[in-house]
């Protein structure tokens, strides 16, 4: 990788980043301020679902940018995506177990968004651990074209980290 598109990666990686932090306070101002979803238990399990995979998210792309950077072999902070792998699994059934029960006892605004953001956390969680579900570069739109969804990016380094340690395989 020569100096200008390492330098463009890292960028790239920074702005995941802050995107993916900033992005919690501001769907919370634009869902909850703006639009005026009320903050009730369901919402706010669904939206705290929602927060839980962006912290996640911004954490890979920090580990990833520091692998770059230092041109280690190994992801910082490997270990821990894989127990939120598979801790994300339980934590986001149970929690979308108690927005469904929300919806159907109090259906409405106070229950149908915290449904809406609790199964984009699942995207979230599938999108980082598994397949790759956004595709917003030149690049990545080319590939989806002639070869169709690809392997998580987080997925592929945890399965690197799993041949080079004992961490299990993704």
């Amino acid at each position: 990788m020569d100096h200008r598109s390492n330098t463009w990666v890292q960028r790239r990686l920074r702005s995941l980043f802050w995107l993916e932090l900033l992005n919690i306070p501001l769907q919370a101002v634009l869902w909850f301020g703006l639009v005026g979803f009320p903050v009730t238990a369901g919402n706010s399990v669904g939206f705290a679902l929602f927060a839980l995979l962006l912290v996640e998210g911004a954490g890979y792309w920090s580990a990833k940018l520091r692998q770059i950077a230092t041109r280690n072999k190994s992801l910082p902070g490997a270990g821990a995506f894989v127990i939120a792998r598979t801790g994300n699994v339980a934590v986001l059934a149970a929690g979308l177990l108690f927005i469904v029960w929300a919806v159907v006892t109090d259906p409405g605004a106070g229950s149908w968004p915290g449904l809406g953001f609790g199964l984009f956390a699942v995207l979230e969680q599938v999108n980082y651990f598994h397949v790759q579900l956004m595709y917003d570069t030149a690049a990545d739109l080319r590939y989806l074209r002639s070869r169709g969804l690809r392997r998580a990016h987080l997925a592929r380094d945890l399965a690197v980290q799993a041949r080079q340690t004992s961490l299990p395989p993704s």
